[in-house]
């Protein structure tokens, strides 16, 4: 049974994180615009209450903060590159000050358990931390010159306007993943969060003005604009934003592809996940069971990295599928912010529709429902958003398999033979995120992770899908978009590359010998 959330502590979370009962949907920084647009309101899909609003942001709102952005470029990108993570360093301290009240209104507006939202915050403080070091460290390569007395070298130089489109189940993270590498590389950012999750949004731009204030940061560095998926079109199709970031669904990430390429810009696309887990024989069942469970129904199976598919070996498949049931059975389903509780919501009712609609669909193709999912009614759950998870056993090739299902519907299928079909089974999909195998068995880990091996962006062994972090590059490859954030290089993205030859001789010699005489 859920549990209410009292008023009281929402409204001191609110208070302490700056967000008003109407606030602004576009900022420059510390400058907050006055004009107001359509009206959002942001429901809890923990009890259905309405927490605050925010007014959307205009077409003229989000040219001035082009341009607003435009100006603070010339002026940050100035600013040497460790300076700039030493203000993202103080960043990550400020984060750290506000981490219990920014987790639990992640928790509130998104549904994820308290300890996922307080784990997003801590990801913003890890990549701050991160791009700390970075700062010191945006290096390039000495190259070798074919002439006499010149020296050859490439460098890298900051891009401008990077444009950042976010989702609703990672509210905050994804937009520090990129600004935080951004703006240690020179770059200044332009934020469109997801109308869903407004608040926390705001939330962010207020801790971050503070910090800036502090340094006197130029107005425009940082800028949000919430508003519908008009904003997304007018920063895609925008060639003063060289980089545009998306985050969502592949169909988004489509329309924002194509616009992007047109104007041949830059776009860093993460977007939709099929994740697999391979059961093997030698599998450790200890640690598949926690592992594959998480992966199912943490974030109620709202994660781009959430398993979606449990391919087993037919020798283990029914004692798997029986631990699996006993384990779904002990999953208890509430108000996120009490930490008793495993899965919280999903973020509203047409997820809900849309859930159920998928499980009639499985059903109808002769999909064997060994836990199925409903949605949850009573005390606690008035705002209809709660479901239980559910468990089937599919085919790989039904439509419906091969659809992303934002939701906690895990499919459960068997595989004959050596590992490598079940490699087939994994990669039959569009999309290629994440996946894992469980094995003790060298060979087949070695095999899944090798050129024949899984086709994903994300290849584990021994743990599950879901869970990346910072220090490696996140993203995935075929219908997720080919983007990588986070860790390794991923910061020469939000960068330009540049080769430098300078010649330091009394002569002019000319590349491949040539002659040029007169």
């Amino acid at each position: 049974m859920a549990t209410a959330v009292a008023d009281t502590e929402i409204k001191e979370v609110l208070n302490q994180l700056g967000v008003e009962p109407e606030n602004s949907g576009a900022s420059t920084g510390s400058h907050w615009f006055t004009t107001r647009g359509e009206k959002i309101d942001s429901y809890s899909p923990v009890d259905g209450n309405l927490i605050a609003s925010v007014h959307a942001a205009t077409a003229s709102e989000y040219e001035a903060c082009i341009l607003k952005a435009q100006e603070a470029f010339k002026e940050w990108r100035l600013m040497p590159a460790p300076k700039r993570g030493e203000i993202v360093r103080q960043l990550g301290n400020k984060l750290r000050e506000y981490k219990e009240p920014l987790g639990k209104l992640v928790s509130y507006e998104m549904g994820k358990s308290y300890q996922e939202g307080l784990g997003e915050v801590q990801e913003m403080i890890d990549i701050c931390d991160f791009a700390v070091g970075l700062s010191r460290q945006l290096d390039g390569s000495t190259l070798q010159s074919e002439r006499p007395a010149h020296r050859m070298y490439d460098q890298y130089q900051p891009l401008g306007v990077v444009g950042i489109i976010s989702a609703f189940n990672f509210p905050v993270a994804v937009w520090s993943w990129n600004t935080a590498l951004a703006w240690i590389c020179g770059d200044v950012c332009i934020w469109k969060p997801s109308e869903k999750t407004p608040l926390t949004a705001v939330a962010c731009q207020k801790i971050t003005n503070e910090v800036f204030q502090e340094n006197n940061v130029p107005e425009g560095v940082s800028n949000l604009i919430i508003g519908d998926a008009e904003i997304g079109k007018l920063m895609s199709n925008d060639k003063r934003v060289p980089l545009v970031s998306a985050t969502g669904s592949t169909r988004m990430g489509r329309a924002v592809a194509e616009a992007v390429g047109k104007r041949l810009g830059k776009s860093l696309l993460e977007l939709g996940g099929n994740n697999a887990v391979i059961i093997t024989p030698s599998a450790d069942l200890e640690l598949v069971i926690p592992g594959v469970v998480f992966g199912a129904v943490g974030t109620a199976g709202q994660r781009c990295t959430s398993t979606r598919r449990l391919i087993i070996h037919e020798s283990i498949y029914d004692k798997v599928k029986d631990i699996l049931v006993k384990a779904y059975n002990q999953i208890k389903i509430g108000n996120p912010l009490d930490e008793n509780n495993h899965m919280g919501p999903l973020i509203d009712k047409d997820a809900v529709a849309m859930y159920t609609s998928a499980i009639e669909k499985v059903k109808a193709k002769g999909g064997n429902m060994l836990v199925e999912g409903k949605v949850l009614e009573g005390e606690g759950y008035e705002s209809g958003c709660y479901v239980s998870p559910s468990i089937a056993e599919a085919q790989n090739e039904w439509e419906i398999v091969q659809h992303e299902t934002f939701a906690p519907l895990l499919y459960i299928m068997k595989y004959t033979g050596d590992v490598s079909n079940a490699i087939a089974i994994q990669n039959g999909v569009d999309q290629g995120l994440s996946s894992a195998i469980f094995t003790n068995n060298i060979r087949e880990s070695e095999l899944f992770l090798s050129a024949a091996g899984s086709d994903c962006g994300i290849a584990n062994v021994n743990i599950g899908t879901s869970g990346a972090e910072i220090g490696g590059a996140f993203g995935g490859e075929k219908d997720t978009g080919g983007g990588r954030e986070s860790g390794s290089d991923a910061w020469k993205i939000y960068m330009r590359r540049q080769t430098n030859t300078i010649n330091y001789s009394t002569e002019l010699p000319l590349a491949q010998g040539i002659k040029f005489e007169f």
